[in-house]
This record gives structure tokens, sequence and C-alpha cells, in this order.
């Protein structure tokens, strides 16, 4: 769950714009949400900085629309890493802006608020062989 969103809540609480009960209901999932195929990690992005990323290889179209419907939940960005372009049709079947890097194969939706660094990172590639990973790493440390 973003800091944004908690802070609200607890706004909401305060203000009385909703009850202990339902304050209780929105924080059950914390840190953890159980979907019985995949554990969701919640709460990883207001202890890091940065939410879980989805693993897309290896799970179904299903599976992947379930994970992402319970990550935007408690996050606005979401990254998926290991996507083709079946997975990516069912992202984009949820959310219809988000955006494929084909040869990184990562999906990315919305944008993690830009850091005030003036550090730079380099990524060096051997060949032509090595591109998908080399752009897999210049868009993950982009996002």
């Amino acid at each position: 769950m973003e800091r944004k969103k908690i802070k609200k809540l607890l706004r909401d609480l305060r203000d009385k714009r909703i009850d202990l009960a339902e304050a209780l209901h929105r924080l059950r999932s914390l840190p953890y949400e159980e979907l019985g195929f995949a554990k969701i990690d919640t709460h990883r992005e207001l202890r890091r900085g940065f939410p879980e990323v989805i693993l897309c290889q290896g799970k179904t179209q299903q599976q992947l629309r379930k994970i992402l419907k319970k990550q935007l939940s408690s996050s606005s960005f979401v990254m998926a890493t290991k996507a083709d372009e079946k997975a990516y049709a069912a992202i984009k079947a949820v959310r219809g802006d988000a955006v494929y890097y084909q040869l990184a194969k990562i999906v990315l939706i919305g944008r993690i608020k830009k850091r005030l660094n003036k550090k730079k990172i380099l990524v060096v590639s051997a060949g032509t062989a090595d591109l998908p990973v080399a752009e897999e790493a210049a868009v993950t440390a982009e996002a």
C-alpha cells in the first residue's frame, strides 16, 4: 500500500468518513495478500520505496490478471517482467495504459515518483546477443 493511500485512510478514519471496521477491512491484507496461487507483498512499496514486481513467466493469463488487479488496489505503479505477447495482452486487458517494452520483456503501468538523484547508471552490452538483458536493465533502472 502506498504511503498516500495509508495517510488518506487514516485521515478518513480521523474525520469519521469511514468507521473503524472499514479501516480494519482495508488494512486486513497488510503486509501480504493471499490469492491461493500467489502471495502478494502489498507493503513492499511502503518498506522499500518500490512495489513488488510481477514475474510473468510460468503464470497463466488469468493468474496475471488477478495479480495485476490486486497490485493495482495497493499501488499506482506496476512492473511486470519476463512478459511475452500473451502476458502483455492479459495485462493490457486490465489496464489499457500498459506500456510494453518488447526487447526488455517488461510491461509498465504508471510511474514511480521521480527522485532528485543526479547519479547515472551505465548499461554495457558485449554484443547483440546481450541486448535483451541490457534493455531489461535499462528499463528497470529508468522505472
